[in-house]
């Protein structure tokens, strides 16, 4: 009887933590797309405000000091997520038919494209310790 009580707790000790993870990744990429839909993209917001070129680059530093923090957080948990997210798409994929997949990977590829454009307009740079 002891065991199993034992056991029960380690699952729900488990599930606590796993979902804490994905609450806190799934809180992360929600506030992201709120952001950007209050304030458009970065520089858009920075002209809106009139922030000088030094306000603009201390803010980009805090943020970048920021987003290292959160990808050391989320490290250990990274490859859980990419599980969930690729099954997750799996199952998706599998509602469509293969003219609406098609459709799909070319919003996807249009999707990518613009991302990297717009991470290419970024200074280049890397978190420390990583």
């Amino acid at each position: 009887m002891q065991r199993s009580k034992q056991t029960a707790l380690m699952f729900l000790l488990g599930a606590t933590l796993v979902g804490g993870a994905l609450g806190f990744s799934a809180d992360r990429y929600l506030t992201h797309e709120k952001v950007v839909s209050q304030f458009g993209p970065r520089p858009k917001f920075y002209d809106d405000l009139g922030l000088s070129e030094q306000q603009r680059g201390t803010l980009d530093s805090i943020m970048f000091a920021q987003d290292c923090a959160i990808r050391v957080v989320m490290a250990p948990v990274r490859p859980k997520l990419d599980t969930i997210r690729g099954n997750f798409r799996k199952e998706v994929e599998q509602v469509f038919t293969k003219d609406q997949l098609t459709q799909l990977e070319a919003r996807r590829k249009e999707h990518d494209a613009r991302r990297q454009a717009e991470q290419a307009k970024e200074p280049k740079r890397t978190c420390s310790g990583n």
